[in-house]
């Protein structure tokens, strides 16, 4: 019994699949195409161990079409074009045999490799299915990307991962012999932090590591890992919980804390890009406008590191990081544009005012489009008191400025120009 529990219960067909009832339900997305015989290519997106490999493979099973795969991490261009050669050879043009070509981890292919996808995509030699756990926007070049239809998948829920539980007692040989009970599911769920395959190999150790008859408790599961915490430290196996402690260091200003999960993600082979990313969206989210130059400072370490790659990236990024986490903090425009999403839900398309159109026609400037607009160059210090918002919502109040010097100036500023109206 070399082959793990999460490989001998793999779902084989649409119905043994758990979860993405959006893309694989009776009406889902991925089972129309299927039931059609028409298969795009598709890069499925979702975090790891949501069965994105599994989904592939079958895929490829119920549309009955031959199946290549290959992994970013170990192939090369010369591996995608003699991929590519033998999928040319098994099957034809646009037809019922048009070979799947399967990618995993495609948001580590290069562009050179993704390159080399492109002829063979176009040309429909191939359906391309790649997996990732990036958004593709920025990890797939734009060619390939226009290529191909974008599917995310969801995280599983509780009662998925103790659907996948109750799968593993009932069905596979090896487990269903033994005399088991799962009296607690807590600790596994969490330290499998959602990953469908982390799960069952965890459940699978500890089941292994025990004597009948079995129970299964918080306190069995969390001693057991703990005792073997080197096999949950492979490289990406704590990626999500890493880059966590990474933002929250640096959004609780502790430069310290944030160089050393710095360091723990550089040492476990984290991509430089990945980690420059998380840090522009941080520079805007946790500091904003208390310190405008943290969002210029992130987006040239993110084109640094672009540009020049490890080892060398890795003091870019703990400049960028030191200065984040040294900087003062304000989720003030993040707070503002959540509320402004929600009102938009809420109070849906309301019209523009009139004051505010653009009457490029004489028939808009006789409906008044545009009349009574007050130009703010024509006046005063550059500005006009008139209502910018729709009536139904005027005087709605979004943005409120942090308290940090910068933004206590905004609110000065605000306040001076428009009074109690932007009274905070």
């Amino acid at each position: 019994m070399n082959e793990p529990l999460a490989e001998r219960i793999r779902p084989k067909t649409l119905d043994d699949y758990i979860s993405q009832q959006h893309l694989v339900g009776k009406n889902g997305a991925l089972t129309q195409h299927i039931k059609r015989g028409i298969i795009p290519s598709l890069i499925l997106w979702g975090p790891p161990g949501i069965g994105k490999t599994t989904l592939a493979n079958i895929i490829a099973q119920e549309s009955k079409r031959p199946f290549y795969t290959l992994s970013a991490i170990s192939s090369g261009v010369k591996d995608v074009r003699d991929v590519i050669a033998k999928a040319k050879q098994s099957g034809g043009l646009f037809t019922e045999k048009n070979p799947i070509l399967f990618i995993d981890e495609i948001h580590r292919f290069s562009k050179s490799q993704q390159d080399s996808l492109l002829g063979a995509v176009e040309k429909g030699w191939v359906t391309l299915i790649g997996a990732t756990t990036e958004n593709p926007s920025f990890e797939v070049i734009p060619a390939l990307l226009s290529r191909c239809q974008v599917y995310i998948l969801n995280s599983f829920s509780k009662s998925d991962l103790e659907d996948l539980l109750e799968r593993a007692l009932h069905t596979d040989k090896f487990i269903s012999e033994k005399n088991i009970k799962i009296k607690e599911t807590e600790a596994l769920l969490r330290v499998s932090g959602g990953d469908a395959r982390k799960l069952l190999n965890i459940f699978e150790l500890v089941v292994n590591s025990e004597d009948e008859p079995i129970v299964i408790t918080n306190e069995l599961v969390l001693s057991k890992i703990q005792k073997n915490t080197v096999l949950y430290d492979k490289t990406g196996e704590q990626h999500y919980d890493i880059i966590s402690a990474f933002i929250k260091s640096i959004r609780g200003s502790d430069p310290n804390a944030a160089v050393y999960w710095l360091a723990r993600m550089i040492e476990g082979g984290e991509d430089a890009k990945f980690i420059a990313r998380r840090l522009l969206i941080l520079a805007s989210e946790d500091i904003g406008n208390a310190n405008p130059t943290a969002l210029i400072m992130a987006n040239n370490t993110f084109q640094a590191v672009t540009t020049i790659g490890f080892p060398e990236s890795r003091i870019i990024l703990s400049q960028c990081a030191v200065y984040l986490a040294s900087s003062p903090k304000s989720n003030a425009s993040y707070e503002a544009i959540g509320k402004a999403q929600a009102l938009v839900k809420e109070t849906g398309d309301l019209s523009v005012p009139l004051h505010l159109r653009n009457a490029p026609t004489k028939l808009m400037k006789e409906l008044d489009y545009g009349k009574e607009y007050k130009y703010a160059h024509n006046y005063e210090d550059n500005f006009a008191e008139q209502e910018f918002l729709p009536n139904e919502i005027k005087n709605t109040k979004l943005f409120e400025p942090g308290s940090n010097p910068r933004e206590n100036n905004l609110r000065a500023f605000l306040k001076t120009k428009w009074g109690k109206k932007y009274e905070y």
